[in-house]
């Protein structure tokens, strides 16, 4: 099965520990970067059983799916990227933040990131904090500055690290290789879906929402997730997904 490493990165790049598939550590996570409590990630169970959905705090801010790599995603991804030109944005005009990924294993670090630098999330984070800063400087650089800022970030490696040995199961090691891929979808200010990866040529426009639809919108599903997991099922390739939601806290 391939592994969910960044497409370009050294060999002898820095590596995490892989972040738990678990929605309390990533609200601690981004608490502790800065991220207001007023927002925290919650388990989506259902996107097809209104009963299931109702159980989410709305309105959804941003959506990560979480999956094994699979065979069939790796040709999609490839070919969707052939005809893409690199991604080269920045500036405070920038439609999205996109965050190349560099480090090994911190793909779910940067699908949080993704989630809480963009749209109505980013309006929550506090001032004067690790994430705010970390905004802030990187809102003006290109892609591979940017991901640069990510990779030397002190702040960053620390608050990964400590969330990465909280979870609830034993901690793989950071050279340990992972196939399980975050992807993050969020709602821009202009009102756009937008399918956030770290391993792609840049942020992906898939459509554009109405102001009442959110990210868990059936809208927003049928252009990110639901399109995904066609391909997937099509192709007779293990359906083992998870979705993780960022939206007002229940506390």
């Amino acid at each position: 099965m391939p592994e969910a490493e960044p497409t370009d990165a050294s060999p002898k790049a820095k590596r995490f520990i892989p972040l738990e598939n678990n929605p309390e550590v990533m609200s601690s996570l981004v608490h502790k970067l800065g991220l207001s409590k007023t927002l925290a990630f919650h388990d989506v169970f259902s996107i097809d059983d209104p009963d299931l959905l109702a159980f989410v705090p709305r309105p959804a801010y941003a959506l990560l799916l979480i999956f094994p790599v699979s065979e069939t995603y790796e040709k999609f991804r490839v070919q969707e990227d052939k005809e893409r030109p690199e991604y080269a944005g920045s500036g405070p005009n920038e439609e999205v933040v996109w965050y190349k990924q560099t480090i090994g294993n911190a793909c779910g670090l940067i699908g949080l990131l993704h989630g809480v630098s963009n749209g109505e999330a980013r309006s929550h984070i506090e001032p004067n904090t690790d994430l705010a800063q970390l905004l802030k400087d990187a809102i003006p650089l290109k892609p591979a500055e940017r991901a640069n800022l990510l990779y030397e970030s002190e702040s960053l490696e620390s608050a990964h690290q400590g969330a990465a040995a909280g979870g609830d199961t034993a901690a793989p090691t950071a050279d340990e290789r992972v196939d399980l891929h975050y992807v993050c979808f969020i709602k821009s200010a202009e009102g756009h879906l937008w399918e956030m990866d770290g391993r792609r040529k840049g942020p992906i426009n898939r459509g554009s929402l109405a102001a009442d639809e959110d990210v868990l919108s059936e809208k927003a599903l049928d252009l990110g997730v639901r399109s995904f997991l066609k391909r997937e099922l099509e192709a007779g390739d293990d359906l083992r997904f998870s979705l993780v939601v960022l939206s007002p806290s229940l506390e």
